[in-house]
């Protein structure tokens, strides 16, 4: 009865369109009346799942990718590889392809990448590339939940916090290969798009002066990443710190570099990145009591005996979770999922002698496929709220939830292939592991 009204009373707030975090939390205080449980047990745990160390990088990367979304990195990134690549066939859209991974490593967030280039790339698709509305919405939307893959990455950050058997780092390394299959993924996709409407080159071959000019002025957004990884790997700072380091840089490029970000833009940014972390932070409260329920009351355990019981090879297993995160990532977002899923799957994964590091970057990944699958894909929704602000496409084609959703599955078929290969060969998750011990 008490999984009944556990996960009952989740999915009928799910569907009442009742925020992620409250529906957690409310469906297991009602668990916790019926089943006679102390209520006093309620803050303690919603406190300890927010205080953790390691989750104090999770507002420092988000207030750094908002400084740098502010500081018109994303035009400059446009701009470079636009003069590099756009003069090929469907160059804009492996433009937007490629910008959104670099992008994605500075914000961590697809949404937050939706947001800050769809403005600029979904008409630049249309206008330019000859591709439809709802085909440039939805690779833009598929482009950006590539975020949540290459590091840094905050959806790593939550999962290091919950497997004790791996660190930040490792798994940072871990998505880099992951990512980029999943770009040259949605690169075929587009290939077979271009040749199937016939598109024709754009644009003119870009001087090597102009690609020098914009490499220039692009260069401070590239220069990031490799600081953020490269003082980790290197022993510099630890995760958690290279995040802070993260945020003064932005800082420095904004406001003495680019010029972009003004002492008067701060406030707004804070309370920005204030929004997206309590958000966060709520629905981590919200999903560890969920889980706190799950484990008290045995629900985990039986839960991970039905899994041995079904079976004890890692590949059908690995096959199974793989369903389950699919699945679980069409109605809740990566950091609930997370919560809920991996206590109870990892305890499993380790008995069938799954790397720590392989298991969490093909559960992100799934994760990453659920922010464009509906009917909760986030980022379809952020790319339609973008198209929707823009004249020129609504004046063409008007993108709705089920013209992107015919456009997005050929993308999401593309990635779940990707997702296989990434799942049952461990190599592309792990083969960077070695390298970072070393350093």
């Amino acid at each position: 009865m008490i999984n009944l009204i556990l996960f009952g009373s989740f999915f009928i707030m799910l569907f009442l369109n009742i925020p992620i975090c409250a529906s957690l939390g409310l469906s297991s205080i009602l668990a916790m009346i019926y089943s006679g449980d102390k209520l006093s047990v309620v803050p303690t745990n919603i406190y300890n799942g927010m205080a953790k160390f390691l989750l104090l990088a999770i507002p420092f990367f988000v207030l750094s990718g908002n400084i740098m979304a502010k500081a018109g990195i994303s035009t400059r990134l446009v701009q470079f590889i636009d003069d590099c690549i756009g003069h090929r066939r469907g160059g804009i859209a492996i433009v937007c392809v490629i910008v959104a991974c670099f992008f994605g490593a500075i914000s961590g967030s697809g949404p937050a990448t939706v947001a800050a280039l769809g403005i600029i790339l979904i008409p630049a698709m249309i206008n330019r590339g000859g591709f439809s509305a709802p085909f440039s919405s939805a690779l833009m939307a598929t482009a950006s939940s590539i975020a949540i893959v290459i590091p840094p990455s905050i959806a790593f950050v939550v999962y290091a916090s919950l497997v004790s058997d791996t660190s930040v780092g490792d798994m940072f390394m871990g998505g880099i290969l992951p990512g980029i299959m999943m770009g040259l993924a949605l690169v075929v996709i587009i290939m077979i798009e271009v040749r199937r409407k016939g598109l024709t080159v754009s644009r003119e071959r870009a001087t090597w002066g102009q690609r020098w000019k914009s490499f220039r002025s692009a260069f401070w957004g590239f220069l990031m990443p490799v600081i953020i990884l490269g003082g980790i790997y290197g022993g510099f700072f630890t995760p958690t710190e290279a995040a802070a380091v993260s945020v003064v840089y932005g800082l420095i490029v904004g406001v003495f570099i680019y010029r972009e970000v003004k002492l008067r833009d701060l406030y707004d940014l804070l309370v920005d990145s204030g929004k997206t972390t309590g958000g966060i932070m709520l629905i981590i409260g919200g999903a560890t009591l969920f889980s706190y329920i799950c484990t008290v009351h045995g629900i985990s355990g039986a839960a991970q005996q039905l899994l041995l019981s079904i079976s004890a090879n890692k590949y059908v297993f690995l096959l199974i979770v793989n369903v389950i995160f699919l699945i679980a990532g069409c109605f809740v977002d990566a950091n609930s999922a997370m919560y809920i899923f991996i206590p109870i799957m990892w305890p499993v994964a380790k008995q069938l002698g799954i790397d720590p590091v392989h298991f969490g970057v093909l559960s992100t990944v799934n994760l990453a496929i659920g922010q464009v699958t509906p009917p909760v894909g986030v980022n379809l929704f952020v790319a339609i709220g973008v198209s929707d602000k823009l004249k020129d496409i609504r004046d063409k084609t008007r993108v709705t939830i089920e013209s992107m959703s015919r456009a997005v599955w050929p993308m999401i078929i593309a990635c779940i292939i990707t997702l296989l290969i990434v799942t049952y060969i461990p190599f592309f998750s792990t083969v960077f592991l070695g390298t970072a011990s070393a350093a």
